[in-house]
């Protein structure tokens, strides 16, 4: 059983994030913590420089809220929202919080992935924890 699990949420796909939650719940150990982690994808400062002041700020605090939304009623599961590459940061914030174990969910494989990788891929192939992938 696992003391710190983290589930990765993304929004840009319609998935069903109580199976994941599910999963980690019962990979969980008694008191275990579990992390609903969405990672905003980063603005290129070339880009930045032309968005409104303070709309950066505005995205992130409308994705905590609509990761908020999202776990209304889900007890035990602290939602986080941070900024930068999905697949790098994931791998990171999991080192800096002594997760233990990642339940990420992944897309039926496809020719894509081939060329483009995939988050859930990246996770599993660089993590330094346990990763469960679930379909």
């Amino acid at each position: 059983m696992y003391k710190h699990i983290l589930v990765p949420i993304a929004f840009d796909h319609e998935r069903d994030v109580n199976e994941a939650l599910g999963i980690a719940r019962a990979l969980s150990e008694e008191g275990g913590k579990i992390t609903a982690l969405h990672v905003m994808d980063e603005v290129p400062a070339y880009v930045a420089q032309y968005l409104p002041e303070g709309r950066l700020e505005e995205n992130m605090a409308e994705l905590k809220e609509r990761l908020a939304k999202e776990l209304e009623g889900k007890d035990g599961v602290e939602p986080v929202v941070i900024s930068g590459h999905p697949g790098h940061s994931i791998i990171e914030y999991a080192k800096d919080n002594d997760v233990d174990c990642i339940v990420v969910a992944s897309h039926r494989p496809g020719i894509q992935d081939y060329f483009l990788g995939s988050t859930a891929a990246r996770v599993v192939r660089h993590a330094a924890c346990s990763v469960h992938v679930c379909r």
